[in-house]
């Protein structure tokens, strides 16, 4: 019997798939309990509209990442830091100020665990970083860290 499942379930398939069950496990395990329907022509249009609309939301989801990072390439970012006597910086600058800061003075919202930063950033100058939007689209944002 073809079943559309309506939930993960480990070892027989993901949501949203169409597996090929035992009919007796469709019908006293699968159904009932809520987790899968009938495989028909009605459940079969509305899995396929469903799917529709997720390509389309997941495309324009796409286009608005891609629109931030070509707004990302003409941004420079400066990120004042205390320095001592000698140029070496106090602290650093770690990604969640960077997030911060490029919301408060461009709008632009992000998410600290989307900048690709190894570690805070201990220097004086300017260096290029990747952020991860969206699958497949990375902005790169330019930072000036410079004495305060």
């Amino acid at each position: 019997m073809k079943v559309i499942l309506l939930d993960n379930i480990k070892g027989v398939g993901k949501k949203d798939e169409i597996i090929n069950a035992a009919d007796g496990y469709a019908r006293n395990f699968l159904l009932p309990k809520g987790l899968g329907v009938e495989a028909n022509s009605e459940n079969l249009a509305k899995l396929k509209a469903k799917n529709d609309s997720k390509a389309y939301q997941k495309s324009q989801d796409k286009e608005a990442a891609q629109k931030v990072a070509d707004k990302m390439e003409k941004i420079r970012l400066k990120m004042p830091v205390k320095t001592g006597e000698n140029g070496k910086v106090f602290g650093g600058v770690s990604s969640k100020e960077i997030a911060d800061v490029l919301e408060k003075q461009y709008g632009i919202k992000v998410d600290k665990k989307k900048i690709d930063l190894k570690e805070t950033i201990k220097e004086l100058g300017t260096r290029t970083i990747d952020i991860k939007l969206f699958e497949g689209v990375i902005g790169k944002l330019k930072i000036d860290v410079i004495a305060q």
